[in-house]
């Protein structure tokens, strides 16, 4: 009988906080580089961000040279597929990732999801996760929202009887070095006395995140394709951070 993959989701009710970034640049640096088998169920409508890339993704590697050559040889190389990206909705979404489960060996299905908490699929899907992580930033309104919203879902939802979730993480994003100081510290006083754990890596805030395929050809990190650009990828601690959620999660 297969294992059941590890559902993950990069969940917070805050727009702008980089979960769908970060669950596409995760997923694509553990499925092309790290050689473990992901699924996303991009389940955020009306938006469906992940579907929308992977079909840029795969128009401009279908219609330009150079991303056509990127590709075959890349997938040549690692002798294996692009993940799937599924379009779903918070009502579909566990059903879609239980469908998959049996058609491959997945070791971890990424779950885009919105962050409104006034929709009981919503609610039935965040119970479902094996693992929520929160990216917040050094603001105080998105602290806020943030934390009340994994209180909500640590008071009402996370119970041994009703969810599978075996934990939450905060992770500190979009970081402008220059900023990283005490003020940090005392937020993260304030999230251990919730009871929440913080990643011990975070993203700093770098225009590279936001590299996408292009007809001028630069180096790309974020895409549902190819991994990030090894030049790119030093100093954006993703390495760092997917080492860490290994860790954690395995």
């Amino acid at each position: 009988m297969k294992k059941k993959p590890i559902y993950v989701a990069f969940s917070t009710q805050k727009g702008g906080a980089g979960k769908t970034t970060l669950t596409v640049l995760v997923a694509s640096y553990l499925h092309y580089i790290r050689d473990y088998n992901i699924v996303v169920i991009d389940c955020d409508y009306p938006q469906h961000s992940i579907v929308e890339m992977r079909e840029r993704d795969l128009k401009l590697a279908l219609e330009d040279r150079h991303y056509e050559r990127m590709a075959y040889e890349q997938f040549t190389r690692i002798n294996k597929k692009a993940y799937p990206v599924i379009e779903s909705n918070t009502q579909e979404a566990i059903a879609d990732a239980e469908y998959l489960f049996p058609q491959g060996d997945y070791d971890f299905i990424f779950f885009d999801l919105p962050g409104t908490m006034n929709n009981e699929h919503l609610i039935h899907a965040l119970a479902e996760m094996d693992y929520l992580i929160a990216p917040i930033s050094a603001d105080r309104v998105v602290l806020e929202s943030t934390l009340n919203y994994l209180l909500v879902v640590k008071e009402h939802i996370m119970q041994p009887d009703k969810s599978n979730i075996k934990n939450l993480y905060l992770l500190w994003n979009m970081v402008d070095g220059r900023e990283k100081s005490d003020l940090y510290e005392v937020y993260e006083t304030v999230i251990s006395e919730l009871g929440f754990q913080m990643f011990s890596t975070f993203l700093p805030d770098t225009k590279r995140f936001r590299h996408e395929q292009s007809f001028n050809h630069k180096a790309l990190f974020r895409s549902t394709l190819f991994p990030p650009d090894k030049t790119l990828l030093k100093g954006s601690n993703l390495d760092t951070l997917a080492d860490e959620f290994l860790n954690l999660v395995k």
